[in-house]
């Protein structure tokens, strides 16, 4: 198995940016407070009535997490916390850390303890490997296809439902760039909100200053200077006037590869420092041809709303036996 490596350094990466998410106990407690709405669909007020009508109480078991296909792991540390929330007596043993690619048939984990709890926990468990997993590994497709250019792959809040900073972090494990997390961390003024602002009269760039304008007075200095504000664009039209209003991250949505290269020169004769974004019908087909357009990051949520999940199962081990 091989580990994940960052992608190529960002010459801009010293802007403002969104925040990167990594594993930390804040993650760990979201974690434990989903286990029991996970473990409910299973054992709904009751119990698994088929490990206690057929396991013996005592028996014990050490059973491989496999993985039936190539890809990128991804939630290790998120299915120990299932394993042990569904019996503390359970031990959870990775042979893998997150952004690993494993080939098929490669051990990433053994579960051991009692069977009747291994039973439980094996479909919940094997969900947050599979999805996790299946994330990172698509992540890690755009991520390869940008290889050899500065251009960084970031994801995007087309996240399951109670499950965004998992998708999040998956997507971090597959080589990707954490991008804003939820509507609370930075200013993203997206094409509705330029709807509203020009009905009441101004442009882009207006949208720009007045939002610079209310992030100084209203954040102290240091969340100020952490709050990035973005502006998405679907013309280069007000591109010019934009840059000039302070945008930290200008987001070119939905423009082919020529026109982003446009983009990045009037950039690069303008305001080299501003980060350049695109979006918009980004796969592994595509992304290649838009990072070759010199543009700084590609935003993409293909890999957590269309990337098929990684096959992992759980087999049973030579050394399991009957206490």
């Amino acid at each position: 198995m091989t580990a994940g490596r960052d992608p190529v350094g960002n010459p801009r990466s010293g802007r403002r940016d969104h925040r990167r998410l990594e594993w930390d106990e804040a993650l760990e407690g979201l974690v434990a407070r989903l286990l029991p709405t996970w473990l409910g669909e299973d054992l709904g007020h009751e119990c698994d009535w088929t490990s206690i009508a057929l396991v013996p109480d005592g028996a014990r078991a050490e059973l491989d997490v496999v993985a039936r296909a190539k890809g990128v792991v991804a939630g290790l540390r998120g299915a120990g916390i299932v394993a042990a929330g569904v019996d503390p007596r359970l031990e959870w043993r990775p042979a893998a850390v997150d952004g690993d690619v494993v080939d098929r048939g490669a051990v990433v984990a053994r579960l051991m303890g009692p069977t009747r709890s291994i039973l439980t926990a094996e479909r919940t468990v094997l969900n947050v490997l599979g999805r996790m997993s299946g994330v990172a590994t698509a992540t890690r497709r755009l991520v390869d296809a940008v290889a050899g250019t500065p251009c960084r792959i970031y994801d995007t809040r087309k996240t399951v439902p109670g499950w965004r900073l998992l998708d999040k972090v998956a997507a971090r494990a597959g080589g990707g760039w954490t991008h804003r997390i939820g509507l609370y961390d930075a200013i993203l003024i997206k094409d509705n909100h330029l709807a509203a602002v020009e009905a009441a009269g101004a442009d882009p760039a207006a949208a720009v200053r007045r939002a610079r304008e209310f992030v100084a007075r209203t954040f102290p200095p240091q969340r100020a200077e952490a709050m990035v504000v973005e502006i998405e664009l679907d013309t280069l039209d007000h591109l010019p006037a934009v840059l000039e209003a302070g945008a930290d991250i200008v987001l070119l949505d939905n423009m082919p590869a020529e026109r982003l290269a446009v983009g990045v020169e009037i950039r690069n004769r303008l305001r080299p420092e501003v980060i350049l974004e695109a979006s918009g019908g980004v796969t592994p087909d595509t992304v290649g041809k838009i990072a070759a357009s010199g543009i700084d990051r590609i935003s993409s949520g293909w890999p957590t709303h269309a990337a098929p999940w990684l096959d992992v199962a759980l087999d049973w081990g030579a050394a399991t036996r009957s206490a």
